[in-house]
């Protein structure tokens, strides 16, 4: 594949932050739309099943890297904790993990490498731990031009980290953010002109080119209806921003991760809308649905975990993944196509102040459960 060789420096895209957003209240009989298919066992824990088919092969099991942000950015000179990306690289292998999703290219100025790794050089020497580890990089939340039109400095940095990518040997190369965090249609019309092209950017290099959900962007688009005072819909079809997008948007240049924890807060909380016509109508979110509609748009999840909460706003609290009660056995065995989907797990808030071990324990716990996930046999 051709590799282009850019300019300037990357802008660091957080991965994650959940978008504010007012509670739903529950039904006043029964549970919320949110946790309608979560299955629990009476002692309060998720049956995943014992002896069906492994739903999440053993070189799809991966991590994204900011779970355990905090190992690799410890100073190994102060700890005996693994420490630098080279370490937590060894770690996560001993896990079992296979694959790694990168969420930017820092680390601690005293680990093997120095600090900044976003270089080719860095690149290099980043392959090469993973070879050794036998881990394979499989995305990273990385430089998406804010510009559009793109200004040339912005695409030169987009092609530096396309570089980056191939050197890596990363299929996919995504984005911790949602495309447009407007409601509206005609910014989303934008999103996708946007997107379209840079998409057929990384493509020429080789490289599938994705984006990531928080809960807003499964909330439903404002596309009709009276207009407000600046001349904007108030109402809605009905149709979800990401679904809008999925349509706009060229299958051959643009794909998506779904983040599954975030799309069931989605699920719990925008299952109502105000129709054209200015009726309130019910549409409850079906992620495992969506996703087995548009299959191979969906290479990646962040197999993120959560308990119930509904005084949060947002009806979960995060957990490490397999302790909560999102049911992803039943998730991964809905979309199927367990080869070609690459399931990252991921829990912000992972790191902890008083237990710098935590985050790493919690990937360990993570992948035991992932690769514990079983399907019915029938």
């Amino acid at each position: 594949m051709r590799r282009s060789l850019g300019v300037g420096r990357r802008r660091f895209l957080s991965t994650c932050t959940a978008v504010a957003g007012a509670a739903i209240a529950a039904p006043v009989l029964g549970a919320p739309p949110a946790f309608a298919q979560d299955r629990e066992n009476t002692h309060g824990h998720r049956e995943h099943g014992h002896g069906g088919d492994v739903l999440v092969p053993a070189h799809r099991r991966g991590i994204i890297l900011y779970t355990v942000r905090d190992a690799t950015g410890r100073d190994p000179l102060s700890t005996d904790l693994p420490s630098g990306f080279r370490e937590v690289f060894a770690q996560l292998a001993r896990f079992g993990y296979r694959q790694v999703e990168f969420a930017g290219y820092g680390q601690h100025a005293n680990a093997p490498g120095g600090a900044g790794l976003e270089s080719v050089e860095g690149a290099r020497l980043l392959r090469r731990w993973l070879d050794e580890y036998g881990l394979r990089a499989q995305g990273n939340h990385g430089f998406i031009p804010p510009s559009w039109p793109l200004t040339t400095a912005d695409l030169d940095t987009f092609k530096k980290h396309l570089e980056i990518a191939n050197i890596l040997g990363m299929d996919h190369m995504g984005t911790g953010g949602d495309p447009t965090n407007s409601s509206y249609r005609a910014d989303w019309d934008v999103a996708a002109d946007k997107w379209n092209a840079l998409g057929r950017i990384a493509r020429r290099e080789g490289v599938k080119l994705y984006t990531h959900n928080h809960d807003a962007a499964y909330g439903f688009l404002l596309d009709g209806g009276p207009l407000d005072d600046q001349g904007r819909p108030t109402r809605s079809s009905g149709v979800r921003r990401l679904e809008y997008f999925l349509e706009v948007t060229d299958p051959k240049y643009v794909w998506l991760e779904m983040d599954v924890f975030w799309a069931h807060v989605a699920r719990y909380k925008f299952h109502t809308y105000t129709a054209h016509d200015g009726s309130t109508r019910e549409k409850v979110f079906d992620p495992a649905g969506l996703v087995a509609r548009h299959n191979k748009r969906y290479p990646l999840f962040h197999a993120k975990d959560g308990t119930v909460n509904t005084a949060n706003g947002q009806g979960y609290d995060m957990v490490p993944f397999g302790t909560g009660v999102i049911d992803y056995a039943t998730f991964f065995s809905r979309v199927g196509e367990r080869n070609y989907h690459n399931p990252m797990v991921e829990q912000d808030n992972a790191p902890s102040s008083t237990d710098p071990g935590q985050s790493l324990r919690h990937a360990r716990t993570g992948h035991d459960n992932l690769a514990a996930l079983r399907g019915r046999r029938h």
